[in-house]
């Protein structure tokens, strides 16, 4: 990947992570999956969200996935992590399409550990690049 696109996905991240309600960091995940690819694409990002519930110090099994195509507020490639008791936020993400593979960009609250977040993710194998908000 082209530093100039790495740098326009970090900056379009920060963009997400403005202030708001809560603090956010982020983390983006890169990837070579391509289109045919995304029941594997799924599964990574089932796998990076139980990393960021790990880091915020929560049970991955006490979260479940809520999905864009569950919801016509959310975009077909949007999911968020929420907690099983009171469907609280734990994440959001949005899968990208990138020169032909796709990138996904993680926000989370900042009181998530972002080095184990980031360690976590290039644990599973991808390169991770973290973002963290103000």
């Amino acid at each position: 990947m082209s530093d100039a696109i790495d740098e326009d996905l970090r900056q379009r991240t920060k963009a997400l992570l403005e202030p708001g309600d809560i603090e956010l960091n982020g983390v983006v995940v890169r990837t070579e999956l391509t289109s045919a690819e995304e029941p594997t694409l799924h599964q990574a990002t089932l796998d990076v969200g139980d990393v960021i519930s790990e880091a915020a110090g929560l049970d991955p099994a006490a979260t479940y996935v809520y999905s864009g195509n569950d919801d016509e507020r959310f975009g077909v490639n949007q999911h968020q992590g929420l907690t099983l008791d009171g469907d609280e936020f734990v994440w959001e993400c949005q899968q990208l399409m990138r020169d032909g593979t796709y990138d996904v960009v993680f926000y989370y609250e900042a009181d998530a550990d972002q080095a184990a977040v980031v360690e976590g993710v290039e644990a599973l194998g991808f390169d991770a690049t973290g973002v963290e908000g103000d």
